[in-house]
Order: structure tokens, then C-alpha cells, then sequence
């Protein structure tokens, strides 16, 4: 007897989920393999109890506790990825994707690959029409990206019908060594996550099409100005259209 339809297969993710005290969750990220186990502070799951299972069950593990396994969503990923810099994070990149307008097959150019979490969202806008070039100055940061980009894509290929995009191209480069690259593309939209990110500005702009939109991720408002100052000073031609700061808060429901 097979696996039923739509079951966990060896070789994809899962993610395990355990309430704890105060109504709070653990999430645990684990790619399941035959002979594996998955530690969790409530005891002990071997994964061969989990491949089989229809996303949804609630296993219990060797101490007794309950948990709830399913696919990781695409934000579950990046957020329990391995890093090495900070990623930029799910709702921030929601709202740069709003701002940008990317369509599917768009071409799009990010700088500061850094963990790979901007890029597997930009690939899902773009869809496998479209194209991310992604540019990382530092070795240990590309390889890292590359290989989380990798891991998603080969999980979802068995536990998914269709296949993840393969249109994402890793660049380990300095964006502002990379001007002659940029003369030969037309880009849609520009996402800067990069330190300075002013500097890089008349490199991308030539290839960034009439009205396309260059979106930066900055960390403070002091960044914010001097990326300001650099456009005015260099008369570049960019119209800054909206700065924002995003929120996100979570509630919890108790009922009386």
C-alpha cells in the first residue's frame, strides 16, 4: 500500500507545531528521512511515524506531547530558515512587493541576496516567465542563499504538483562593479537591501524602465535621509513616492 494522496513524503519539510504555556506556539522545522527523529521539548517523533501521515494529524511524541504537523508556508520557511544576516522579513516584503507592482514576467534585480528570503518571494511574483537577479558581495551569504533557495524548491517538488520557478540568478558581485551587466538588461523594478544602498543607485538606474520602482529596505530613519541626500545631491531621477513603517500585531483570543 502506498502513501495515501497529499501525504508527507521522505525528503520535504514539515513543520511541527506544539502549544506551549501562556497560549504561546514552538514551531520546528524538519526535512523528514527514514531513521531520522524529530527533538522537540516535549519528547521524541521519529520521522518514519510522520511520512505517510496526511498534512493536519496530531502525533504524539515519546513524553507525551501533542503536535500539529503540516507543509511549512512560504513565510514559515524563511523564518525558521538557517541565517548568517539578518532576512528581511515577511511583512516587510509583503508590503515592498504592493509597492513594486511585479507582476509574472517581470524582471527584477535585488541587491544583498543575504539569507535568501526576499529572493524566494520575488520568485513567486515572477513566477517561471520571469527572472530575479540577485547580487551578493559576500561568498559565505550567496552560498547560504543559493542553498535555502534550493532546499525550498527541491521539498516542493515532492510534496507539490506543480514545480517552484527556477528563475532566480545568484550573482556573487558587487552591484557597483556590475555596471557594464546592467546596460544589457531592462529591469522592471530595483529592491536595494544593502548597506549604503545610496551609492548603488546610478548603477541600477539606467536599467530600471520609465516609471519602474526602486524599492529600499532601510533599518533606521537616519539611513533614510542620507539615501535622500545622495539623490538630491546627485540630481538623480528618482521621485520618492512613499516611506513607510511597517507593523505587525499579533492577538490573542480567549474565550470567557
Amino acid at each position: 500500500v502506498g502513501p495515501r494522496p497529499g501525504a508527507f513524503h521522505a525528503g520535504e519539510l514539515a513543520l511541527a507545531e506544539m502549544r506551549r504555556k501562556h497560549n504561546t506556539t514552538l514551531k520546528l522545522l524538519c526535512r523528514l528521512a527514514v531513521g531520522s527523529v524529530l527533538a522537540s521539548p516535549g519528547g521524541l517523533l521519529p520521522h518514519h511515524e510522520i511520512i505517510g501521515q496526511v498534512p493536519g494529524q496530531v502525533l504524539v511524541t515519546s513524553a507525551g506531547a501533542r503536535l500539529l504537523l503540516r507543509r511549512p508556508s512560504l513565510e514559515d520557511y524563511v523564518l525558521l530558515m538557517p541565517r548568517g544576516p539578518t532576512i528581511a522579513y515577511p511583512k516587510d516584503i509583503s508590503a515592498m512587493l504592493t509597492m513594486m507592482d511585479i507582476h509574472p514576467g517581470d524582471t527584477v534585480l535585488e541587491t544583498g541576496s543575504g539569507s535568501g528570503a526576499l529572493s524566494l518571494f520575488l520568485s513567486r511574483t515572477v513566477g517561471p516567465t520571469g527572472h530575479v537577479l540577485s547580487y551578493e558581495v559576500r561568498d559565505d551569504h550567496h552560498n547560504l542563499a543559493k542553498k535555502n533557495y534550493s532546499h525550498w524548491r527541491a521539498s516542493w517538488a515532492i510534496g507539490h504538483r506543480e514545480e517552484w520557478p527556477d528563475n532566480v540568478e545568484f550573482i556573487l558581485k558587487d552591484i557597483l562593479a556590475a555596471a557594464e551587466e546592467m546596460k544589457r538588461v531592462t529591469l522592471d523594478a530595483v529592491v536595494l537591501d544593502m548597506l549604503s544602498p545610496q551609492s548603488a543607485l546610478p548603477v541600477v538606474q539606467p536599467s530600471l524602465k520609465p516609471g519602474g520602482v526602486c524599492a529600499v529596505y532601510l533599518a533606521n530613519i537616519t539611513q533614510v535621509i542620507d539615501l535622500l541626500d545622495r539623490v538630491r545631491a546627485c540630481r538623480l531621477p528618482f521621485v520618492c513616492e512613499k516611506i513607510i513603517e511597517v507593523t505587525h500585531r499579533n492577538w490573542l483570543v480567549i474565550p470567557a
